[in-house]
């Protein structure tokens, strides 16, 4: 497939050829030549930016509510917000009330795809409550999307791992079951028993050889303790690049400087990547000193209109900006470099092997030999594109279109030649 007039990043006009699922070969665009490739299939760039495929690093599939009707927000009131606990019961008891998992998991991942994001990487509640019904929507879902999309499942203990008894054995079973990743959740603030919960996540991943993820929402001192036990034990077990610490709002404004410097090291040197949601107030995250000491970072949209929140729809796009303004960026650079966190960042967490970010000016992923997970995008500028979030997109997985104007196609897409 060749795409033709396309600006990589934002740069001159290019003609860009894609073989077996990966850039084969970028030149400088010649106005007149698309005839010289009349035997492949061409997409008509038109002079939009070319960027990598949006991934997202921390969603929660199996909780959205997009395409429903709005419902009142029922944990917790205007003046009294709702806890971490209240909010997990708060699903817990209605999540049923809505159409099954697996079409609402497919609902999103369809509208996130045509929007310009490829790869996923969603949380499934594991619970007594659920038990593997959400997982095994989620992965109902995944294997409809197959060819189209890719899609990591977490087998996550949203309630818990001490605190909501046999869940380790659901756990266990969720790996079993297909699930790609094993969750955990609050060690000391949830569960208050650190040891106890990473006892039972880190022993599931040595046996079935599956990363681990763990939500943090834990701040201050509590949050940084908790950081530490995740980093001595992926150094004791050898798990260097196979944990990922979510939200990770230690690293925010609740705690020092010397102390965040710390636990950037420790994640450094530990490979530990970090997934963020592009939180606003002291949860916000050192972006920049993450990626500068080499820690892959990615974007997600976490939970999508459900029952913890309004917030959310399907385009990752709409969370870059977020991304970027909850960081106070108004440079172009910055701006861009906020895109690659959303491509790339998102990439290297689910791949450590994958290119990861560097500085501000660093933009890998559209090179010869890069895979050929692509976004077209109208825009003057990817700043522009980032602002203006035009509905002119056509999204490619495998080197293959898989969407284009915000809808999802088969084999028919906008050629030229």
């Amino acid at each position: 497939m060749l795409l033709r007039e396309v600006r990589p990043w934002g740069g001159p006009a290019a003609d860009v050829l894609l073989r077996d699922g990966v850039i084969a070969e970028i030149r400088p665009h010649a106005a007149g030549a698309g005839g010289q490739r009349s035997q492949v299939d061409t997409v008509d760039g038109a002079g939009r930016l070319l960027v990598p495929a949006l991934v997202d690093a921390h969603v929660h599939l199996d909780s959205n509510r997009l395409g429903l009707p709005f419902r009142e927000h029922t944990a917790g009131t205007a003046d009294a917000p709702a806890t971490l606990a209240q909010l997990i019961g708060n699903d817990r008891a209605h999540w049923r009330e809505d159409p099954p998992v697996a079409e609402r998991a497919a609902t999103a991942i369809g509208l996130a795809l045509a929007r310009g994001c490829t790869r996923f990487r969603s949380y499934a509640q594991v619970d007594t409550d659920c038990r593997l019904e959400r997982l095994e929507g989620v992965l109902a879902a995944a294997q409809q999307f197959a060819g189209r999309a890719e899609v990591t499942v977490i087998a996550f203990p949203q309630a818990g791992v001490i605190t909501d008894p046999g869940v380790a054995d659901l756990l266990a079973a969720a790996l079993q079951a297909g699930a790609g990743i094993i969750g955990g959740i609050d060690p000391c603030g949830l569960d208050r028993d650190p040891a106890g919960q990473l006892d039972v996540v880190f022993s599931l991943a040595q046996r079935h050889q599956v990363p681990v993820d763990i939500h943090l929402h834990e701040r201050g001192t509590l949050g940084a303790f908790s950081m530490e036990l995740i980093a001595e034990r992926t150094k004791s077990l050898g798990m260097a690049g196979q944990v990922t610490i979510s939200h990770a709002f230690a690293l925010g404004a609740s705690n020092d400087d010397a102390t965040v410097g710390r636990l950037v090291e420790l994640l450094t040197d530990n490979d530990i990547a970090v997934a963020t949601v592009a939180p606003a107030g002291t949860g916000t995250l050192p972006l920049r000193r993450l990626t500068d000491a080499g820690v892959r970072v990615g974007l997600g949209q976490d939970g999508m209109r459900d029952y913890w929140s309004p917030y959310g729809d399907a385009d990752l796009l709409d969370r870059t900006w977020q991304l970027a303004f909850t960081q106070n960026y108004r440079a172009d650079a910055l701006i861009d470099y906020a895109l690659a966190v959303a491509s790339i960042g998102g990439r290297s967490v689910l791949d450590p092997q994958a290119p990861r970010l560097g500085g501000v000016h660093d933009r890998p992923g559209l090179a010869v030999g890069d895979p050929a997970e692509l976004l077209v995008i109208d825009g003057d500028s990817v700043t522009a594109a980032v602002m203006d979030r035009s509905g002119d997109r056509t999204v490619l997985h495998r080197g293959r279109v898989v969407a284009d104007g915000l809808a999802l196609v088969g084999r028919r897409y906008r050629t030229g030649h």
